[in-house]
């Protein structure tokens, strides 16, 4: 599986809100868009190399908002891919929006798509809906963004929270199942996969996020930690579900790899 949380291209030296302060919204030079042709090259060379990785059953989840994924869309269409889903993430604790002229932004897009239209992918349909009080999942999921323990190794600033990496995960592979993220920041697909005994390979350009990554890594090394981080993640029915369902899949052959 692969999980890819792209840049959405919204570094435009707006303004927005983070833990009651103005901030400004621009989070790097790799984050500016330099218009719709770039943005669309961009999607369309990252897409087909991420495509040539992929075995035929694979899955892959992408990320965005707005900015970012309608040309994600477009390009997983003209590259053959067969999307399942388009999942939309509510924020139970999103930023107000300064500006009062438009709606709050609080939600994100995340787009489930398999390989080859014709070849079956895996989901753990069974799970999802007792996760959903026994009723089918619904493709709107209530998840609140990070919380203050999910950066103790310092923040990325894109960071996704663990609770919506570890639903995605679970949902979509088997234990010691390989997962790619080609744009890790600091690692939370891969602390997500370890934690739930995955295996996981991270890529990125910046190496003061390998470094939050390495230290994220060596954080949940700790069982007591690892355990704590499990029972804090949201989204189960009570806090000891994970760890149950965990201890109840199928056996495989386990190494909690994280490579970066």
């Amino acid at each position: 599986m692969i999980f890819a949380d792209p840049p959405y291209f919204l570094s435009n030296n707006g303004l927005s809100i983070q833990s009651g302060k103005i901030v400004s919204v621009n989070k790097g030079k790799w984050d500016k868009s330099q218009g719709t042709k770039f943005v669309n090259d961009f999607n369309r060379k990252w897409l087909s190399m991420a495509r040539e990785k992929m075995k035929d059953d694979a899955t892959i989840w992408i990320s965005g908002t707005m900015h970012n994924i309608f040309s994600v869309g477009q390009i997983l269409t003209e590259l053959d891919f067969k999307i399942l889903n388009i999942v939309t993430w509510q924020k139970t604790n999103p930023p107000p929006n300064l500006s009062c002229r438009y709606f709050t932004h609080s939600t994100e897009q995340i787009i489930w798509a398999r390989k080859k239209a014709k070849v079956p992918h895996y989901f753990n349909y069974e799970l999802m809906k007792k996760l959903n009080g026994d009723k089918q999942m619904k493709d709107v999921w209530k998840l609140p963004a990070i919380a203050p323990w999910e950066k103790s190794c310092t923040k990325h600033p894109t960071q996704k929270p663990l609770s919506v990496l570890t639903r995605l995960i679970l949902a979509s592979t088997k234990p010691n199942a390989w997962i790619l993220d080609p744009f890790t920041g600091s690692s939370t697909t891969g602390i997500a996969a370890n934690l739930v005994n995955r295996r996981f390979l991270g890529i990125d350009q910046e190496n003061e996020y390998l470094e939050i990554s390495k230290n994220r890594k060596l954080e949940i090394e700790h069982p007591k930690i690892a355990a704590t981080y499990r029972q804090k993640i949201q989204g189960f029915n009570y806090q000891k579900e994970l760890d149950l369902f965990l201890a109840e899949e199928p056996q495989a052959e386990y190494t909690p790899d994280l490579i970066l």
